[in-house]
């Protein structure tokens, strides 16, 4: 196997790492007519960040030596991953600088801020957020954490694949939201690493398609930052996977389907409706898989649908509740 690839071993370790910082996320079964088998939802909007990135941001920055975490940490981030690093910085007592979008949601630079961050805007381009936090991190000496692209994030967010399988032994199809690739990367690792059999599938919207084509292509592809911030999926409105993600997703994923935005909304109202979870739409699109795309998850008897996370616009959820 290739070595860049995250073993069993740093799993393990990472899960070690968060006890007592990262909940062990419920598994909620959702009960809805036209499911081929049971279908439960792995509920990580119920974490303290209200999303699974504290799992990969703390992994990575509690790893840190006394001589780094002196200098203070800096990432780039949509929202999600910025209240992340946020809160495991504060945890460790550094000091975190976060350059997020200018088309982030208010929910979540507002949450980012009060954490005790310093928050740095740009303009909606994730490749713009990237160069911005490289020249901060020159200037100052801050150390990156990226949001995806690193062993230690991937780690991370792969002791959701470790939980699901101690959670759900026979579970046999797996599917996991997919922006960067962090979180596919990782629980598609822990998951095929010890039960290979078990389908893991990626979902993204279909308006920000990137990790689909990339795939199924074989070469990892860029899209537009004017093509992916079309979707109501803020947080997989990332332009293309990572590079050591890539290599994850080409080892250990079966395949990566999108749904429409329509599809999304349905999947929300649904998660809040049937299941009493709230979902941002990032962490629905696995549920509108379910709901809508049927045909294309075949066979299975118990799937797991990762609901990424709940760090929704209070209007949005407004708008959801009312139609």
């Amino acid at each position: 196997m290739d070595s860049t690839l995250v073993t069993l071993n740093d799993l393990h370790a990472a899960q070690t790492r968060l006890r007592g910082v990262a909940l062990h996320t419920p598994l909620v079964r959702l009960f809805e007519p036209g499911f081929a088998g049971e279908a439960y939802v792995k509920a990580e909007g119920l974490q303290p960040v209200g999303s699974f990135k504290i799992r990969g941001a703390y992994n990575k920055i509690s790893q840190l030596p006394p001589a780094e975490r002196s200098r203070g940490v800096i990432t780039y981030s949509s929202g999600n991953h910025a209240q992340a690093v946020a809160y495991a910085a504060r945890a460790v007592g550094t000091r975190a600088v976060i350059v997020m979008p200018s088309n982030a949601p208010e929910v979540k630079r507002r949450a980012t801020a009060a954490l005790g961050a310093e928050v740095v805007t740009v303009g909606p381009a994730s490749s713009e957020r990237k160069q911005k936090a490289e020249v901060l991190q020159a200037e100052h000496g801050y150390v990156m954490i990226p949001p995806y692209d690193d062993p230690a994030i991937i780690a991370g967010q792969g002791t959701c694949g470790l939980e699901i399988l101690e959670d759900l032994p026979d579970v046999d199809l797996v599917l996991s939201p997919v922006s960067g690739g962090g979180l596919l990367s990782g629980i598609a690792a822990a998951i095929k690493h010890q039960r290979p059999e078990v389908r893991v599938m990626g979902i993204e919207p279909e308006l920000a398609a990137d990790a689909q084509e990339s795939l199924r292509g074989g070469r990892l592809v860029t899209w537009p930052a004017e093509l992916t911030s079309r979707t109501i999926a803020d947080g997989l409105r990332t332009q293309s996977l990572g590079e050591l993600n890539f290599l994850h997703v080409r080892a250990f994923v079966d395949d990566i389907l999108t749904v429409r935005e329509d599809e999304i909304r349905q999947a929300m109202r649904t998660l809040l409706h049937s299941a009493r979870l709230t979902p941002e739409p990032s962490g629905a699109v696995t549920t509108a898989a379910m709901l809508f795309h049927q045909d294309n998850l075949l066979p299975y008897r118990k799937a797991v649908v990762v609901m990424s996370g709940g760090n929704v616009d209070p209007e949005m959820l407004r708008q959801l509740l009312s139609a």
